[in-house]
């Protein structure tokens, strides 16, 4: 119960005789006993109080549950929501991304199209030296 084992009671009693005396014992211990009765009844006085006010508020076991079950819900609710509309913007993003890829693709194409036409008039010029490329 509190984590005591035999040796360690022998102990404890050799300890309390040795300091109380073997007249006083059966005092203690009836002293002790009603101790632990007054706040056995105190606790379960507290517990009663405790489940007569939770009665007369209209809460009871199975409202709580009901209760957690419906919010439990809702908040998957909201999460899935919160999901889908991520999910549209993911889809913005990926439209984004690939039109940004077309007009790069066009820009490097009319780049090529202006070094490669740059080249040809390159090589066409007449004379003795001529740049190489």
């Amino acid at each position: 119960m509190f984590g005591i084992g035999g040796g360690e009671l022998i102990f404890i009693m050799f300890i309390v005789l040795m300091l109380f005396g073997s007249d006083k014992i059966p005092e203690i211990a009836r002293t002790m006993g009603k101790a632990m009765a007054q706040l056995k009844n105190a606790t379960n006085d507290i517990k009663s109080e405790i489940q007569k006010g939770a009665d007369n508020s209209g809460f009871d076991a199975k409202t709580l549950g009901d209760l957690r079950v419906n919010l439990t819900s809702e908040v998957t609710k909201m999460k899935e929501n919160l999901l889908g509309d991520t999910s549209q913007f993911h889809d913005m993003a990926g439209n984004i991304t690939s039109e940004i890829n077309k007009a790069k693709d066009n820009m490097l194409g009319d780049v090529n199209a202006s070094v490669e036409s740059t080249k040809e008039i390159i090589d066409d010029i007449p004379g003795p030296i001529k740049r190489q490329m």
